[in-house]
Parts: C-alpha cells; sequence; structure tokens
C-alpha cells in the first residue's frame, strides 16, 4: 500500500495540529513501551520530544499531565543518556 502524500510534514504543523501531533506520538511511544519493542518506542519518544520542544509554554499544559510525565520522566530512566545505546554491544 503506497504512503499517504497529503500528510503534512512535521515542520509544517503549528499551533493545535501540533499539539495534536505531539499526543499522538507519545502514545505511539508509550504503546511500543508497554509491547517491548524498545527500538519503534526509543524513535517516536524522540520525534515526540522533538516536536515538544517546538511548543510554547502555555501549549505544553494542553499536554496531558500523564503524557508529560511519562515523556519527560518515565522515559527518561529507560531511554536516557546514561543507558547504553542500541547496538552498542560487542
Amino acid at each position: 500500500m503506497p504512503a499517504r502524500k497529503n500528510r503534512k510534514r512535521d515542520e509544517d504543523l503549528s499551533g493545535a495540529a501540533l499539539l495534536k501531533e505531539v499526543c499522538r506520538r507519545i502514545r505511539v511511544a508509550r504503546s511500543f513501551w508497554k509491547a517491548h519493542r524498545n527500538k519503534p518506542c526509543r524513535r517516536e519518544r524522540e520525534r515526540a520530544l522533538a516536536l515538544y520542544q517546538r511548543l510554547t509554554p502555555a501549549e505544553r499544559e494542553k499536554v496531558p499531565q500523564v503524557l508529560r510525565v511519562w515523556l519527560r520522566y518515565r522515559s527518561e530512566k529507560y531511554f536516557g543518556g546514561h543507558r547504553t545505546p542500541p547496538g552498542s554491544r560487542t
């Protein structure tokens, strides 16, 4: 099945669309995390975090607290910089 062509790029998002995409990506990352799929979880978390950084402080308050906590604290525990990066096993 071909990819959707009318989908906006992440760079084009702003306002409510950006907020909605951030929440969606955090939820996707959480579902991957619950399914023990670390590689796609890490990828979606990084994308969500990059979009989250683009939000204004007022917009960040609109992200549900459960999602914010998971993105900043819970996922940092498992995917933070102090952890061994994937693929580095000798």
